[in-house]
């Protein structure tokens, strides 16, 4: 009788889905690995990678964090900016050691350890596992975005907007100097000592006027240098270099695909840039109180933290939709939100927040920097090397001598300003992007602004530690001399 009845369940089966129940037992019984990779297809069609996805950004953020920790931790016992430790443990777990921290930059291929090994416990297909890989990587780099956009509105709370106005010119002029210096020398150097043509030694020039305020900021932050006169002054000419950085990145890469500037694009970047950042601040400090109000009348638990990072998403959406940095936005809504009687409660209440997203970004940049690069043995490398000597000495001298610029503020630190702005970052990184995308650098072109990116990423934290120690040291013997006055007309 049971045979009977699955006789009869067969056929109603075979006529219900025909060759597709056909298939399926040829699948499951004559595959030499067993069920698990049907199994692994069946997941894969219906769209069931998504825990997968889910459990690989949790494990990425599992080494992120460790990486994090510990290079932070042995950074700060040695006197070192942590920010260096989080960069150096990106490039531990990144594509240049461990390879357990990578982002798909192109083909199809998963060099990712952690992805693979969730592609074996999973019993994943090469095209199921791309995909995973895919989607991590994405959330991962929006979680690393989404951490320098916390940072810049952390900076703008711990920044002074009157003391930002204050030293304004002097920011501006570093910011131009910043600029002009390292792009003009490096592209006329390219052109006339290693013979490279315009069009890619001026993409190469770009690269070189790039500041990246996210380095340079966590680290005066952990100095306390933040709201001294120096360190405002390189805040402000870090905001407006990244101004200046995307309207050069524009005109290059028009420059790149066209053949010629686009000035009406030109035109309007710096209008819209302009405008956004005046009218951002100008606008926000007249509605400020309003904020404040109507945070005052909620009852419901972070209020004025959820209510605040509107305000900054906000402007960061506008920033980014005019084609400026997201970051942009997110300062100016920091400074904004400093001169409210919120601000100490919002900076206690958005720490947690930055201590939890802001590693992401480091530890995401150390990650993408590929030390290959720097290899002499290979022979690829030699001739970029060379280049990349000569892009290291023009970017950091360009950006020192920036900082002498300054004038009518007597007993500024000039020195720790210019090295200041030396680091590059992930901004240098974006210019090497766009232009490899563009095919306008060569391999060796390429390679060289890479490593003027590497070097002054990694050089710039422990000079800006080394140059502050020195401006403290010249006017520490200088302190106990009042004190000992004080003493003889208390003795007469």
């Amino acid at each position: 009788m049971g045979r009977v009845i699955a006789v009869c369940m067969a056929n109603w089966m075979s006529a219900l889905i025909g060759s597709d129940l056909i298939s399926f037992s040829t699948h499951f019984f004559s595959s030499p690995s067993g069920p698990g990779p049907w199994l692994a297809e069946v997941a894969e069609s219906e769209a069931e990678l998504e825990p997968l996805v889910l459990a690989s950004v949790l494990l990425s953020l599992i080494v992120v964090y460790l990486a994090a920790k510990i290079g932070g931790e042995l950074c700060a016992r040695i006197n070192l900016p942590s920010v260096l430790g989080e960069l150096v443990g990106g490039v531990l777990v990144g594509v240049s050691a461990m390879h357990l921290i990578v982002f798909p930059e192109g083909g199809g291929e998963v060099p990712s350890l952690l992805m693979k090994l969730v592609g074996m416990t999973a019993g994943l297909s090469p095209e199921g596992l791309f995909k995973v890989f895919q989607g991590e990587s994405e959330v991962v780099s929006v979680l690393a975005e989404l951490g320098v956009i916390i940072l810049l509105f952390e900076i703008g709370l711990e920044s002074d907007l009157k003391e930002l106005i204050r030293v304004g010119p002097q920011a501006a002029m570093v910011a131009i100097v910043g600029v002009v210096a390292p792009f003009a020398a490096g592209t006329v150097g390219l052109i006339a000592l290693f013979g490279i043509d315009t069009i890619p030694a001026v993409f190469a020039g770009a690269a070189l006027t790039a500041t990246s305020i996210g380095i340079t900021a966590k680290v005066l932050a952990e100095m306390q240098q933040l709201s001294s006169k120096e360190g405002q002054i390189i805040i402000g000419a870090a905001v407006l270099d990244d101004v200046l950085g995307i309207i050069v990145l524009a005109v290059v890469a028009s420059l790149a695909k066209t053949g010629e500037i686009e000035i009406l694009n030109v035109v309007y970047l710096i209008a819209g840039a302009a405008t956004f950042l005046v009218g951002s601040i100008l606008v926000g400090r007249l509605l400020s109180p309003y904020f404040v109000m109507v945070v005052n009348q909620m009852r419901t638990r972070g209020q004025v933290i959820t209510s605040s990072l509107i305000f900054a998403f906000v402007l960061a959406y506008i920033a980014a939709a005019i084609q400026l940095e997201a970051i942009l936005g997110a300062f100016a809504a920091g400074l904004i939100l400093a001169e409210t009687s919120k601000h100490k409660e919002l900076e206690e209440q958005i720490s947690p927040i930055a201590d939890m997203l802001v590693p992401i970004f480091f530890i995401t940049v150390g990650a993408r920097t590929d030390l290959s690069v720097l290899n002499p043995l290979e022979p690829a490398n030699r001739a970029g090397l060379v280049i990349a000597s000569f892009l290291v000495i023009v970017a950091i001298i360009g950006k020192v001598i920036a900082g002498f610029v300054i004038f009518g503020q007597p007993g500024t630190n000039r020195l720790a300003v210019g090295v200041g702005m030396i680091p590059r970052g992930e901004v240098g990184l974006v210019f090497a992007g766009v232009g490899a995308a563009s095919g306008v650098l060569t391999e060796s072109l390429e390679a060289a602004i890479i490593v003027m990116v590497i070097f002054t990423t990694f050089l710039a934290p422990p000079l800006l530690r080394v140059v502050f120690k020195e401006d403290e040291g010249a006017i520490a013997p200088a302190e106990p001399a009042p004190e000992l006055e004080t003493a003889d007309e208390v003795g007469s």
